[in-house]
């Protein structure tokens, strides 16, 4: 566990906890995933390897997640887009590359988005673990069994065991149509910089479909995709680990 204590930044009224460290640039940014904390096996990695190399490493907490506050079921991806946003800007300084894992993909994907629309051309590159963009549409939508509409109608969420948490996880109806509103994959995707993806063929939670439809819309990218035969979902095993470094590396390689 990183023993220094957070910072926060208020965005919106919500208290974001944001963990920092200055260097060199291109400069990488950790996107975690839906229940997910910055301190987790995958960010930590990164944070020692970018200590290591004297690179600038940022990472936050989404609010309702690891040490921000706010309710986790308040959020949405607008929300969390939002906080993404305003801690990049606050603390990042020259050319970036954002490492986003699983739904933090669908946020690198969407903040690149806004970026472009706002005339910043910071973005260098985009590592993308088991990416979950549009999840809430192309997901989870499909799938709603009979009982998970009549709790979504009339409660507002339904909540689904999870194999990560005792805890369920709960997903409400602002998610979901708040997630129709943050589509990416309707269409050709312009990220303007290289894009990696890597992609476990075992994991259950996104399917590796999800990742080949995804690469699909990237026409006019430099996309690499690489496919692990037997990694999951987490992507945290220790060749994981090693992938994901090297990833990392060589796009900040070819930032700099």
């Amino acid at each position: 566990m990183t023993a220094t204590p957070p910072t926060f930044l208020d965005v919106d009224g919500s208290r974001i906890a944001v963990r920092h460290s200055a260097g060199a640039t291109p400069g990488i940014v950790w996107l975690g995933g839906y229940k997910s904390d910055m301190l987790g096996t995958k960010a930590e990695t990164l944070s020692d390897w970018a200590g290591k190399e004297g690179r600038a490493f940022l990472r936050h907490d989404y609010s309702g997640h690891g040490e921000s506050g706010g309710a986790f079921a308040d959020g949405t991806i607008s929300k969390w887009l939002s906080q993404s946003l305003a801690v990049f800007r606050h603390f990042t300084k020259g050319s970036q590359i954002l490492v986003g894992s699983s739904m933090g993909a669908w946020i690198a994907l969407r903040m690149v988005q806004e970026l472009r629309k706002a005339g910043e051309t910071t973005i260098v590159g985009l590592v993308l673990l088991a990416p979950a963009p549009d999840f809430t549409s192309e997901l989870i939508e499909p799938v709603l069994t009979v009982a998970q509409k009549r709790d979504l109608a009339k409660k507002g969420f339904f909540a689904e065991q999870s194999d990560y948490s005792e805890e369920p996880y709960i997903y409400t109806r602002a998610l979901i149509e708040d997630g129709r509103d943050n589509r990416v994959m309707t269409g050709p995707i312009d990220t303007h910089c290289p894009v990696h993806i890597l992609q476990g063929l075992s994991d259950s939670d996104v399917p590796s479909s999800h990742a080949l439809k995804l690469v699909s819309l990237l026409p006019a990218d430099d996309v690499t995709l690489s496919l692990i035969s037997d990694g999951d979902h987490r992507l945290s095993r220790p060749q994981d680990l090693d992938m994901l470094v090297r990833a990392v590396g060589d796009m900040a390689g070819r930032g700099e």
